[in-house]
């Protein structure tokens, strides 16, 4: 394998189990005897850490390293599917013949003449960002924000910090004799705050990540999550009960995307499409939002907490136009749901670990800038409400209902921010919702890069972002009637 990446993890993967490309030819022939329509293995090597402070102390230090390989074989819809954390030759031989045993049908009895190494994209840095602080650094770096955030109010009285990394390898061999490495660092700061004023108590809290090591945490860096937090929690300590009603809502820029990703983004999933469970279904080409929203799917962008450089299944990472100006354009494929819609892989094709079986997931899902001024856009408004911080949701992809809580939010009266509100919660039907975007500001912002994002019991890391936007009305649960 003569590129660098590769022979880097085929060495950390092949290597200490003694596996050769002859040996992965071998188990390829005990799947493609059975003339499958595809088959490919999914090695994975992952060290992670976490460190959790609370009340001053670091009282969590976590260290955990898995490896492991997926064996797939597919036929039509159905999929076989074996792995093991045993890399010995015998007992993958042994995977590959349970993944091909529920196969049928297929045309794909050809062996494999020769492996082509693919190149793959340099998007994040290789080095292993467990190694770049020490164990005291790291600890040091939870105190240092415990103590700032204390210091940023009298009345915070509580502080929860935390540090997680991780550092994974994958390498992966496809039916056609195409082979893919990629290495793929990750890591996360969070911080929790709790203050207290007068008998009541409200949180806050921030955070970020991206695909590189922990010097990105800087103290200005540290510094700003933490007035973001703790903003947050005094500001909901003078918050006024949430009206309930039908009223305009301004959402924020960057983060409150979420609602985005969760109650359009998985209904724009291809499984789904497919199946015909999305409220996207036979929508292609037709109008389905408001001809200000423009929508992409891109795991392109460098270093973010939701780029692939490739996909859990080979294919390079890509830039997906989704809704332009109003218009369903695509759809997010993995490899076997674009086989069976007569489609192209948009390399959305990803899993938690080699023991999951890969599917169409999003990762970077954002909205592109419109033309108008987002202090445009509050003044536009003469009595609603302004989310900036969301917190748990719930959406039907069927029906495209969503449910979702503000963690931050105020109400906007004649044009103007005014008092902070709590227990509101936005109410809405996805696709109902984008026809209703009015304004759209020139403010793209992407999140912090602390998206998780679940789907069938598996997470992923993941990306949103959004300008400031205009829904013309939505109803907004609360606790007070207008």
């Amino acid at each position: 394998m003569p590129q660098d990446m590769l022979k880097k993890v085929s060495d950390a993967l092949l290597t200490p189990a003694s596996l050769t490309l002859r040996d992965i030819d071998r188990i390829f022939s005990k799947m493609m005897c059975s003339t499958i329509d595809a088959a490919d293995l999914y090695f994975q090597s992952v060290f992670q850490e976490s460190w959790y402070l609370e009340e001053g102390m670091v009282k969590e230090g976590n260290y955990a390293c898995d490896r492991g390989v997926g064996i797939r074989a597919m036929s039509g819809e159905t999929t076989g599917y074996a792995y093991s954390d045993d890399f010995s030759s015998s007992v993958l031989e042994n995977a590959a013949i349970a993944a091909r045993s529920i196969t049928r049908l297929g045309n794909l009895s050809q062996t494999i003449n020769q492996w082509c190494p693919q190149k793959t994209p340099r998007m994040y840095p290789q080095e292993n960002p467990l190694d770049i602080l020490s164990s005291q650094e790291k600890v040091t770096l939870l105190n240092k924000a415990d103590r700032w955030a204390r210091e940023a109010s009298p009345k915070i009285t509580q502080v929860m910090a935390s540090l997680s990394g991780s550092y994974e390898q994958v390498l992966i061999f496809n039916h056609d004799g195409s082979c893919h490495a990629d290495i793929r660092p990750l890591v996360r700061f969070n911080i929790q705050v709790l203050a207290e004023d007068g008998g009541k108590r409200e949180g806050g809290s921030c955070g970020g990540g991206l695909r590189g090591d922990y010097t990105h945490f800087s103290d200005v860096l540290i510094k700003d999550f933490i007035d973001k937090a703790v903003r947050q929690a005094l500001t909901n300590l003078e918050a006024v009960p949430a009206p309930a009603g039908l009223m305009p809502v301004v959402l924020g820029s960057g983060w409150p995307a979420v609602l985005l990703h969760e109650a359009i983004g998985h209904g724009l999933e291809s499984d789904f499409i497919r199946k015909r469970t999305s409220a996207f279904t036979d929508k292609l080409g037709l109008r389905v939002a408001s001809e200000k929203c423009t929508i992409v799917d891109d795991a392109t962008l460098l270093n973010r907490r939701g780029s692939l450089a490739i996909d859990d299944e080979g294919t390079l990472g890509q830039n997906t136009l989704l809704i332009e100006n109003g218009i369903l354009r695509g759809f997010m494929h993995d490899k076997l749901n674009a086989r069976l819609m007569g489609v192209q892989s948009t390399g959305n094709g990803r899993r938690e670990s080699y023991a999951h079986i890969p599917m169409p997931r999003m990762t970077n899902t954002y909205m592109l800038p419109g033309d108008d001024d987002p202090q445009d856009i509050i003044k536009s408004v003469k009595k609603g409400i302004y989310a900036v911080n969301f917190g748990g949701g719930e959406v039907d992809i069927t029906s495209g209902k969503f449910v979702f809580s503000a963690s931050e939010a105020y109400l906007i009266e004649s044009g103007r921010v005014t008092a902070p509100i709590k227990g509101a919660t936005l109410i809405g039907h996805g696709p109902d919702v984008l026809t209703k975007v009015t304004m759209v500001g020139h403010d793209l912002d992407l999140d912090p890069g602390v998206g998780v994002c679940g789907k069938d019991g598996q997470s992923v890391p993941v990306g949103v972002g959004q300008p400031t936007l205009k829904v013309s009305e939505m109803v907004v649960g609360g606790t007070q009637m207008q």
